[in-house]
């Protein structure tokens, strides 16, 4: 099977549980209920449940049990994305090729609409079937959930990003950012499928976290790039936009050519770091090469 063809498995998937858990836009207050449905169903490349499901499909997890933790970071993608997008943060009009919410629903609902889609996360997790005889492992997913979205996570990832514009920042620093604002929820994705693995060594977790670390970096970097090479079209954004707001990205600091051999070496350092899960992280080391080599 293609890797486009097992992405597509895990968004058909994906979109099953979100359709069914966000509620419906004819139930008051259907203008909030409208907006919510909108911010998550209207596109995206899932590449965050993928990666649940393809870590789940390495550590023979049962993907019933991955189904909650793949619908609720979804969840939290898209509160963040609504929020990002407002006028007081990064004032985008376009993302996944349409208005973003704010533009289509005004400012207030859809500030209220990602305030609902943070704890419908949060409840999801708590009240799908497979995990319901499981606890201690609800716990530990939502903890890690939350302190993905919290100050130690994109919150102050978002924080540093804003108060960065027009400044000039050292690699270390830069790259920090990046492990907070878009690291943080793609390292949930990862160590929440882990997680629900039977005995899985702590050399293992130590070698998923190593893997991820060096995506959630090469991911962001590949994301900067596209911004100046992809065009509004083809990412379904503005582009351009981080320099239009004078962003602290690795191209505008390093230059284009420094930010592409970044990129590869951290994706490289990522795959060596599967080398002993073998054939079963197959199509997790495609969805890494599909995250860092796509072109929207």
């Amino acid at each position: 099977m293609l890797i486009r063809e097992h992405i597509q498995e895990y968004c058909t998937r994906v979109e099953q549980m979100l359709e069914s858990y966000l509620p419906d836009a004819r139930l008051p207050p259907e203008r909030l209920h409208s907006a919510m449905r909108y911010s998550v169903l209207g596109g995206g490349k899932r590449l965050r449940p993928a990666l649940v499901y393809a870590t789940g499909q390495a550590l023979s997890v049962q993907r019933a049990l991955l189904d909650a933790p793949a619908a609720a970071i979804e969840l939290l993608h898209a509160y963040s994305l609504v929020h990002d997008d407002l006028p007081a943060m990064d004032d985008d009009d376009l993302r996944r090729g349409m208005p973003t919410t704010h533009r289509k629903y005004g400012v207030a609902t859809a500030i209220l609409a990602a305030d609902a889609l943070q704890p419908l996360a949060f409840r999801l997790l708590t009240s799908h079937s497979p995990m319901l005889n499981q606890p201690a492992l609800q716990i530990k997913i939502i903890k890690t959930l939350a302190d993905a979205c919290g100050s130690n996570g994109m919150t102050g990832g978002q924080a540093i990003d804003l108060a960065s514009e027009g400044q000039q920042l050292y690699a270390a620093e830069l790259e920090n950012m990046y492990r907070l604002k878009t690291g943080r929820l793609l390292h949930a994705s990862v160590m929440s499928a882990a997680y629900c693995a039977e005995d899985l060594n702590d050399q293992a977790l130590k070698d998923l976290e190593r893997f991820i670390d060096a995506l959630g970096l090469a991911f962001q970097i590949r994301d900067d790039i596209l911004d100046i090479e992809g065009s509004t079209e083809q990412i379904g954004k503005q582009s351009g936009a981080d320099d239009a707001k004078q962003k602290a990205t690795y191209p505008s600091l390093f230059g284009l050519e420094r930010a592409r051999v970044r990129t590869n070496d951290l994706l490289t350092k990522a795959l060596a770091a599967l080398d002993q899960f073998g054939q079963e992280a197959d199509v997790l080391r495609e969805v890494a090469k599909h995250m860092v080599r796509r072109e929207s």
